[in-house]
């Protein structure tokens, strides 16, 4: 399910961090970060852009997605219209994750609500790094105080294709 639109905006209201994809199939799925899941999660995304996918990292403009060469544009409104919704409307509140390679030049990035839903987003470095753009973006604006930078370390105890949060 190559990924056509990411979008992450603020709940103030929740204190939450909402990232919504889309899939060229017109499917959008919905995921909550906390604050919390956020700091945990970002120097594993640093670490993988850093790491794995250094190799083949360039600045974005637009990020190809698919074998059929389409792109995910900064500049298209996110799309809204007949939409379907696979996990259901309510986001899926994450509080696990799994992040490991996934053959040359990728990464796989699964996010869980405990054993219930889960949902599996693929990555390059171009999607990677929109994506750490965008929760930093985000996380400016709900004022969460977060250092996110891209020289955070990993901790020791870490490994690979390993429950990352719990």
């Amino acid at each position: 399910m190559p990924t056509l639109q990411l979008q992450v905006t603020n709940n103030s209201v929740q204190d939450r961090l909402l990232l919504r994809v889309s899939t060229q199939d017109n499917e959008e799925y919905r995921i909550y970060f906390t604050r919390r899941y956020l700091r945990e999660l970002w120097p594993h995304l640093t670490a993988m852009l850093a790491g794995h996918l250094a190799n083949t990292a360039t600045p974005v403009t637009s990020v190809d997605t698919s074998e059929s060469g389409e792109q995910m544009s900064f500049e298209q409104p996110f799309r809204e219209d007949n939409v379907s919704y696979p996990l259901g409307k309510e986001p899926l509140l994450a509080s696990e994750a799994f992040l490991r390679e996934n053959g040359e030049g990728a990464a796989l990035l699964t996010m869980a609500e405990g054993r219930e839903r889960s949902f599996k987003l693929k990555l390059t470095a171009g999607i990677l790094q929109v994506l750490c753009s965008m929760l930093r973006a985000a996380s400016e604006k709900a004022d969460w105080n977060l250092a996110l930078d891209y020289h955070t370390t990993v901790s020791q105890s870490s490994h690979p294709g390993k429950s990352l949060l719990h």
